[in-house]
């Protein structure tokens, strides 16, 4: 069993905006356009995201979000969990700009998957994304899986730099399929690390 400490927590339901706005500096933008097309009733794209964050389930959610805390304050977080061990075929139905990062994570079955990691600007260089990578580790380990899995932009040669660091590799790349989003790059970039054997 693996225990968080200080300043390191589990994220809860009133870390809502923080994580809403962590995972859309995540998403490169991708985030809000997307809940701007489930907004209704009045809401904004960011109603959109809190609500997002504060399910019980789903991907994005509270429940698989660690923060870093400053000041009573979550400044950086890492959402995560373990992949399918047998993944399922992509659907046809699917929003076709999800069809590449869907097929990326299907190349990395039962992997603990990165899905955020990120920080606020102004605490940045300070290490919170190597120790969350770290932490990312030992909650694979927990979970029995054999490796880690990430996908990057190609616009983000930072965030891959700090993944090469921490041990990861280029295993696979999609083409980006943006239809009304205009964020950066052109490629996502799948990353995977293997965990020695316990």
């Amino acid at each position: 069993m693996f225990t968080l400490t200080e300043p390191h927590r589990n994220a809860t339901r009133d870390d809502a905006t923080e994580l809403a706005e962590l995972v859309n500096m995540a998403g490169e933008g991708m985030p809000v356009y997307l809940w701007q097309q489930l907004a209704t009733d009045g809401q904004s794209p960011w109603d959109v995201g809190r609500e997002r964050a504060r399910r019980e389930q789903g991907g994005f959610s509270f429940r698989n979000t660690i923060v870093r805390e400053e000041n009573g304050r979550a400044v950086a977080s890492l959402v995560g969990y373990p992949l399918a061990e047998t993944p399922e075929p992509v659907d046809s139905d699917t929003q076709p700009m999800f069809v590449p990062l869907l097929e990326l994570e299907n190349l990395a079955p039962g992997t603990w998957y990165v899905n955020v990691l990120a920080t606020y600007p102004d605490y940045r260089g300070r290490g919170y994304g190597s120790q969350l990578l770290g932490i990312a580790d030992r909650l694979a380990v927990a979970s029995g899986c054999p490796g880690l899995s990430i996908i990057v932009s190609d616009a983000n040669p930072g965030a891959q730099r700090l993944y090469e660091r921490s041990g990861y590799r280029v295993a696979a790349s999609r083409p980006k399929v943006k239809e009304g989003w205009d964020g950066p790059g052109d490629n996502w970039i799948l990353m995977v690390r293997e965990l020695p054997p316990a």
